[in-house]
């Protein structure tokens, strides 16, 4: 576990994920609302998988240093995240409705679903992938037999999983061109609880 410490003290919250591509699509949000911790804002700590949800918890919550803490995760890792807000001391037999509560959100499926979905539709995303350089390398992944039986959502979201750094840097470029006023619900919420 790897965590500044002194930038965590000096922000007004933090914010635990489950990966770097949440950690990217978080900051680029927190950036774009004048959140970030140069502005007395928040932190976000990637906790590399959900499983890290007790450790950090300890260190950063109530028993720990005592920062304010919310998250982000995926809906498989709700389990994770429910049992270690239970461990800290936050609420016992806590409900989805209760995590959101303690500023805990739950996406849909996963980070990506919420902004394939949230930015504008998969024609915008197209847009971005084309930008990149890699509209291409996305229609050559669509026609292999394994994708065509997929959705265009899901074949957008398994595509941004294809390449080592493809889903921190898709997060973040969906995540800049999300409106402000239809940011997805999870991503929106634990935002505006710290």
């Amino acid at each position: 576990m790897n965590i500044d410490l002194a930038s965590v003290t000096r922000a007004r919250a933090v914010v635990l994920v489950e990966g770097m591509s949440d950690k990217a699509a978080l900051e680029v949000l927190a950036e774009r609302r004048g959140q970030m911790p140069s502005s007395g804002g928040i932190f976000v700590v990637a906790m590399g998988g959900a499983a890290g949800a007790s450790r950090f918890l300890d260190l950063l919550g109530p028993h720990g240093i005592g920062a304010r803490v919310a998250g982000l995760c995926d809906a498989g890792a709700e389990g994770c995240f429910r049992r270690a807000l239970e461990r800290a001391g936050l609420g016992s037999s806590v409900s989805r409705a209760g995590m959101e509560v303690l500023g805990f959100h739950v996406c849909t499926a996963d980070l990506e679903d919420e902004l394939i979905r949230g930015a504008a539709g998969h024609a915008a995303v197209g847009q971005i992938i084309q930008a990149q350089g890699e509209l291409r390398s996305l229609r050559t992944f669509q026609k292999q037999p394994a994708q065509q039986r997929r959705s265009s959502g899901e074949q957008l979201h398994r595509f941004m999983g294809t390449r080592s750094g493809r889903k921190r840097q898709y997060a973040r470029l969906l995540a800049g061109a999300l409106d402000l006023n239809r940011v997805p619900r999870p991503l929106d919420r634990v935002l505006a609880h710290v």
